[in-house]
């Protein structure tokens, strides 16, 4: 049995994507950390979220788990790349969205990955096997927090094990990644606000050979099946017969409901169905008024709750974490001042707010808004029906392709990012277009050689020079002087990039966002002190 200790730097309340992804930023920089999650096993008959977004699989390869997780991916990319809408899965197609969830087979200079479909328990699980791999981080399986206390130097929380034994644990600070039914939310005051979507779903994993041994009406990643007796979603969870279903106005929870007729109404035949699980559950829009009480901070689903619509939940969280992660640390290893830990909730909690509402807009367009005539038919008339019913579908590209939401989000008002003065782009949904004002994701580029920009990033600070007249030395010293982890990398000789990236210096942050973009800065201890935290704003709209 592990040793419960008394105090440590960090603990993680939840072993979740959110809890595991920050244990992956702050383990990987030495940083002790505990880590206590209840779940003794992944049920992979609960698949829950699907998708991971490229922007998530950008930290995976950053993580150097992008390629495992490929390996270990049910159903590869070259598998199905589109969102096919039909009549069910012998009947009619209707339309389909290619490259749905950037689930591309080509490379492509805006990402450095793909997205992947897998479900969450696998991809869990490789986040369990790499947190294993960190000797600075102890993972508690099977104990839960059931009390936390927060304080002004330090935060408590009581763990109890399977078998009821309570432990007192002190932390420095908290990650709260217990979820909308955790305990840390209460103890620091913090509220949800928001909806709940219109339609109660259930969700069902089942097996099928007809499945296999049929002709589909077309090859797809995921399935919307419109004008039939249920509305609602499937697809594949591998090639071995494995599928997953989500019937839409299906109250499981308060009726009596037959899960094979379920899966067959979508499916348009009686195929045989052999149910694994089944687990029903509504949508929810719920955001947190605060993300972090005095030592005690809320990631992912603790401060957001998003529906699934798009499959940008998981990654959310993800992204929570990363942007947490890399503060927490430069705070403990002593670079940094406590203060950057402000930005945390003026940085991701805007991006919550505008992924729940893009999420949530697609509930009023869900199957059953579509439902109407003959769809089957093989008159003139269904013919021009289905051409109709492809047309109004449209309102659903914002669901599948929403690389401005997933790549295009950013920072430009954060107190630990430098502006240049220029103008800022509008944020987009469906289009990502690339940008390196100050705040953004650094534009991804694939390099003469074959390599990713991402790739020579420094784990900490990089300068990035696209002039080799362009002085880099007072950055250096700065980071020098403060103890700030530093790279330069010299990319003048990368055609183009200097133009894309609109200046001389860049200055990119650990999570690769941009915090400063520039020629020499006249003050470059002030600008470095600024994107850690330790400085004002003051006059750094430097030429």
């Amino acid at each position: 049995m592990t040793a419960v200790p008394a105090r440590v730097p960090v603990l993680i309340a939840g072993g979740g994507p959110s809890g595991l992804a920050a244990a992956l930023e702050l383990g990987r920089r030495g940083i002790e950390v505990l880590v206590v999650e209840p779940r003794t096993t992944l049920d992979p008959l609960r698949p829950r979220a699907k998708t991971t977004s490229v922007r998530t699989m950008e930290h995976l390869r950053r993580w150097g788990l992008a390629d495992r997780l490929r390996a270990l991916a049910p159903l590869p990319v070259d598998h199905a790349q589109d969102v096919v809408f039909c009549t069910g899965l012998f009947g009619h197609e209707i339309t389909r969205f290619p490259e749905a969830f950037g689930l591309t087979t080509e490379r492509r200079d805006d990402y450095a990955e793909p997205g992947q479909q897998a479900p969450q328990p696998l991809v869990e699980q490789l986040l369990r096997d790499a947190v294993a791999e960190l000797p600075s981080v102890t993972v508690l399986i099977g104990s839960r927090v059931v009390e936390v206390t927060d304080g002004p130097t330090a935060a408590s929380a009581v763990l109890e094990g399977a078998d009821g034994e309570r432990h007192q644990v002190t932390a420095d600070w908290l990650l709260g990644c217990d979820g909308s039914s955790g305990v840390t939310r209460r103890a620091i005051g913090a509220r949800y606000a928001g909806s709940s979507g219109t339609l109660p779903n259930v969700s069902i994993a089942f097996r099928s050979s007809q499945l296999e041994q049929r002709e589909l009406c077309a090859v797809g990643v995921h399935y919307w099946v419109i004008g039939a007796e249920l509305g609602g979603l499937m697809g594949r969870l591998d090639l071995d017969g494995t599928w997953w279903a989500i019937v839409q106005g299906v109250d499981a929870e308060t009726e009596q409901v037959d899960p094979v007729r379920l899966v067959q109404a979508l499916v348009g035949a009686d195929v045989d169905v052999e149910v694994l699980a089944t687990d029903p559950w509504s949508a929810r829009m719920l955001l947190v008024d605060r993300y972090r009480g005095e030592r005690v901070f809320l990631v992912g689903d603790a401060a957001h709750l998003n529906p699934p619509w798009g499959g940008h939940g998981f990654n959310t969280c993800v992204g929570d974490a990363v942007n947490l992660g890399w503060k927490l640390a430069a705070v403990l290893r002593g670079w940094a001042p406590e203060c950057l830990l402000d930005s945390y909730q003026a940085e991701r909690r805007p991006v919550a707010e505008r992924t729940i509402a893009a999420a949530g807009a697609q509930e009023a367009f869900l199957a059953p808004s579509f439902a109407t005539g003959d769809l089957d038919a093989e008159s003139a008339d269904g013919v021009a029906l289905r051409a109709a019913v492809a047309r109004a579908l449209q309102v659903k590209d914002p669901e599948f392709h929403s690389l401005g939401l997933v790549l295009g989000y950013d920072y430009p008002g954060s107190p630990v990012v430098v502006p240049d003065g220029l103008p800022v782009p509008e944020p987009e949904l469906v289009t990502y277009r690339p940008s390196a004002h100050p705040g953004a994701r650094l534009p991804h580029t694939w390099l003469p050689d074959g390599r990713s920009l991402y790739d020579l990033l420094g784990a900490e600070f990089t300068l990035l020079r696209l002039d080799r007249a362009a002085a880099t030395e007072g950055l250096a010293a700065a980071a020098a002087r403060r103890n700030v982890p530093f790279r330069v990398v010299d990319l003048e000789h990368v055609p183009g990039l200097r133009e894309r990236y609109g200046a001389d210096l860049l200055l990119v942050r650990p999570d690769q966002h941009v915090a400063w973009r520039g020629a020499e800065p006249a003050d470059a201890e002030a600008l470095l002190a600024r994107v850690v935290g330790a400085g004002e704003m003051a006059d750094l709209l430097l030429p």
